[in-house]
């Protein structure tokens, strides 16, 4: 006998908070290790080097230094800029690396070769450039006896009983099940709706040992998973110790793709319910349970693609589409087909991005998002090509966007970035109306 699942409906979020991660949207990072090739011809990590990053087409300068296995990462980095990494350690011959944009890879590792220990300054390293130089379980009474029962009753009574105690102890674990369920999908949902994310992902897993294949639980966990995630992200941004910041941003990831394990479990679970029938009632509150599940997942893989594993950016288009065939609703429709088209850009997607963006255009001309995503995703290429048709897109988005929007002073700077270190200036053409279907 199956359990019945707790079908009650979702406490699931529809929007994205304005956590500091999901608005840096036109920023960047690079990251890598050091290394030193010591006499004797071996390889080892450099603890402690000095990472000096120097923005060149405007002034502006970066530091950080390696942890002990030699790994650095510096986040937050203008998207637009070029670079000169200049990386320096004691016992070390100082190297670096000019005319550096993270646009589409991040990592830059380093191999030292022994040297006085010495540092570069930006303006050595250029005159070093300009020189040639390289960087590197009776009866009774009186009454009648009983007739004798036959060999085959017994058999068959022993049996009825038997599957009488399974049956009884079935709905005795069901009844406790649901109980716990029931208790901890309450008090989980009181503690996600307060921020206390490691107090609801405690009961929503108590919850779990009770029933692991709850879609309701599993959906509400990766819920609170992606949101602690965030927190955690943010918070070891902000460390200058970049042990404790690469330890911060690594339980942040895990976080995100045990968010989306979840969310796909769910999704299964919801998915079984839903093939085996029931009443129409029943079945509405599965679909209820599905769109939560779909949007979560979505929101999830978004970080994992972005912020975890870059190869994983079809996965989380495809929980995109997923999520916007099913959803009804229009205003959350545009909203998340922009994040969609965001995540493939975020996750270095380039060429996706600029393909499903040019679709969504196609259709809607006026799309703000989408012009400023294309526009960016065309720069981003890197192909001097298409720099004009970046600029042309960059503008219209900064013609229709509003003040109010966040991004549109990152937009203005890579939009006068290629009019003054490019001499590309937008074209003020308007853009093709879809054709008009004829009655």
């Amino acid at each position: 006998m199956r359990s019945k699942p707790f079908i009650r409906t979702l406490f699931a979020a529809f929007f994205l908070a304005a956590f500091a991660v999901a608005a840096s949207a036109q920023t960047t990072q690079v990251n890598g290790k050091v290394t030193l090739k010591q006499a004797d011809g071996t390889v080892v990590p450099v603890a402690g080097a000095q990472i000096d990053i120097y923005r060149t087409d405007i002034k502006a300068e970066f530091h950080t230094k390696t942890n002990k296995k030699g790994e650095y990462i510096h986040a937050g980095l203008p998207f637009v800029g070029t670079y000169t990494i200049v990386v320096s350690a004691p016992g070390a011959r100082p190297t670096f690396a000019t005319k550096q944009r993270f646009t589409q890879s991040q990592q830059r590792d380093f191999l030292l070769q022994p040297g006085d220990g010495s540092n570069l300054t930006l303006e050595q390293v250029k005159a070093q450039e300009a020189s040639g130089g390289a960087g590197g379980g009776g009866a009774g009474g009186g009454e009648a006896a009983p007739a004798a029962e036959s060999k085959e009753s017994k058999a068959r009574r022993e049996e009825i009983e038997r599957k009488t105690r399974e049956i009884e102890e079935k709905n005795k674990k069901i009844t406790e099940g649901n109980e716990v369920i029931s208790r901890t999908f309450k008090v989980g949902n009181e503690a996600l709706s307060a921020g206390k994310y490691d107090e609801a992902i405690s009961h929503y897993n108590q919850g779990l040992a009770a029933r692991a294949d709850e879609p309701a639980l599993l959906t509400n966990l990766s819920e609170a998973l992606r949101r602690r995630g965030v927190d955690r992200y943010n918070a070891a941004l902000k460390l200058s110790d970049n042990d404790a910041k690469m330890q911060g941003m690594e339980a942040a990831k895990k976080d995100w793709s045990d968010a989306a394990t979840h969310s796909l479990k769910a999704l299964e679970s919801v998915k079984t319910n839903m093939a085996a029938g029931g009443e129409p009632q029943q079945q509405q509150i599965y679909a209820q349970n599905r769109l939560s599940a779909l949007s979560i997942r979505a929101q999830a893989m978004r970080l994992v693609a972005t912020k975890v594993d870059q190869t994983q950016a079809q996965a989380a288009w495809d929980a995109y589409q997923e999520y916007l065939a099913a959803e009804p609703d229009a205003a959350k429709k545009k909203t998340y087909k922009a994040e969609a088209l965001q995540t493939l850009f975020d996750a270095g997607a380039t060429e996706m991005a600029v393909t499903q963006t040019r679709a969504v255009l196609a259709e809607d001309p006026d799309n703000v998002d989408a012009n400023r995503i294309l526009g960016l995703a065309l720069f981003a290429t890197g192909d001097k090509a298409k720099f004009q048709e970046a600029a042309n897109f960059l503008q219209r988005y900064v013609d229709k966007a509003p003040d109010t929007d966040p991004l549109k002073q990152s937009a203005k700077e890579s939009l006068e970035y290629l009019k003054t270190a490019e001499n590309v200036k937008p074209e003020r053409t308007a853009p093709a109306r879809p054709a008009r279907r004829r009655p």
